[in-house]
């Protein structure tokens, strides 16, 4: 089953009915690289659907992430919860400065999770890792005119 099979069939599972706005949110998920926000879906969608709400796109994504056909990330600095459709074992890289999030696949992710599983007695259901920082377009643009200011940028 692709990933946007499982986010419609969790859809249906919630008993959502399965309108054109859901069935869009689930496409631009499965079929993006990126780690929208709930905001960034809204903003593409109503160029299609102009009666969508942002409500309709929060609950939408809650129903996924409840039944584990995507990921509730943390904030990349930007105050915005941001989403992952990718489900699988991987690190997450939030540049704290444009706020983009990039997936970036590790081979020791499942070594890590047996070292946490062995040491602490848990049986690990599921991990999220996100790494925060500066990505090069970034540092690029700190070291060429940025301030110092631009450093001093941190995680709550």
């Amino acid at each position: 089953m692709t990933r946007y099979q499982q986010m419609i069939e969790a859809l249906k599972l919630a008993g959502l009915r399965i309108t054109p706005q859901r069935v869009e949110i689930c496409r631009l998920l499965s079929e993006s690289q990126e780690h929208p926000t709930a905001q960034q879906i809204y903003e593409e969608l109503v160029k299609l659907y102009p009666s969508i709400s942002l409500a309709t796109v929060y609950n939408t994504l809650d129903v996924l992430v409840q039944h584990g056909v995507i990921n509730l990330l943390g904030e990349a600095g930007d105050n915005a919860v941001h989403y992952d459709a990718d489900t699988s074992p991987h690190i997450n890289l939030a540049c704290l400065k444009c706020h983009k999030v990039i997936d970036f696949p590790s081979e020791y992710i499942h070594q890590v999770d047996l070292e946490v599983q062995t040491a602490s007695g848990y049986r690990l259901l599921g991990a999220r890792v996100m790494y925060y920082g500066l990505c090069p377009d970034c540092q690029s643009r700190v070291s060429h005119g940025g301030t110092s200011h631009d450093h001093e940028i941190h995680v709550a």
